[in-house]
């Protein structure tokens, strides 16, 4: 069971987002400012997009601390569900749990090979990366999430680097945010740019 918000709603489907995502992920505490001059985008345009991946819950924002005299800025950082963390991110990570639980109980099947917080923590990640337009599947004996075809693959194969790059991190977020032992270990790669298998990690298996 997923939001059923169409694929072109999610903050990401915009490669500009995408961009300025990918510059708070590089590094935390951002202004309009220095996000304008990496991008060349009007600061109006910014900032809503900025609103966007705040109200998505992948960005956040804080007022900035001065100790001299001047108006003080608003830093904007990535969620990553640890040090940043998204009151809307960790709202969608229960909403998709309690989703997740009612499905098990009325839907028969095998005993499920994860631990509850672990089951919680694919109900988030598979919900976000639905409405992010990919059609997840998930093997819980391999611990791997294929996204095979990307949705993004072809439309934006000239970014693919940096469209990888993010959709890890918001992996991670989204992980991170809904507490529990799994963690994103990599991306499979793969000479076929259309095929994607990202490989997470249980806390378990950790040296």
């Amino acid at each position: 069971m997923t939001t059923g918000r169409p694929a072109g709603y999610s903050a990401i489907s915009n490669y500009s987002r995408v961009e300025i995502l990918h510059l708070v992920q590089g590094r935390p505490d951002r202004t309009v400012a220095e996000l304008v001059s990496a991008t060349s985008l009007h600061p109006n345009t910014v900032r809503e997009h900025l609103q966007r991946l705040i109200d998505d819950g992948y960005v956040v924002s804080a007022t900035e601390h001065r100790t001299t005299r001047g108006r003080p800025r608003v830093l904007y950082s990535a969620t990553d569900g640890v040090t940043a963390c998204s009151p809307v991110q960790h709202r969608k990570a229960r909403a998709a749990a309690q989703r997740g639980d009612l499905m098990r109980r009325v839907l028969p099947g095998d005993a499920p090979e994860l631990d509850t917080a672990a089951l919680h923590q694919i109900d988030a990640l598979v919900e976000d990366l639905v409405d992010a337009g990919f059609d997840p599947l998930v093997d819980e004996n391999k611990l791997t999430v294929e996204l095979t075809p990307c949705a993004h693959a072809s439309s934006q194969a000239e970014h693919r680097e940096v469209l990888c790059s993010v959709h890890l991190g918001i992996m991670q977020s989204v992980l991170s945010s809904a507490e529990g032992p799994l963690s994103v270990d990599g991306m499979r790669s793969s000479c076929d740019p259309r095929e994607c298998i990202v490989q997470l990690l249980h806390a378990s298996q950790r040296p």
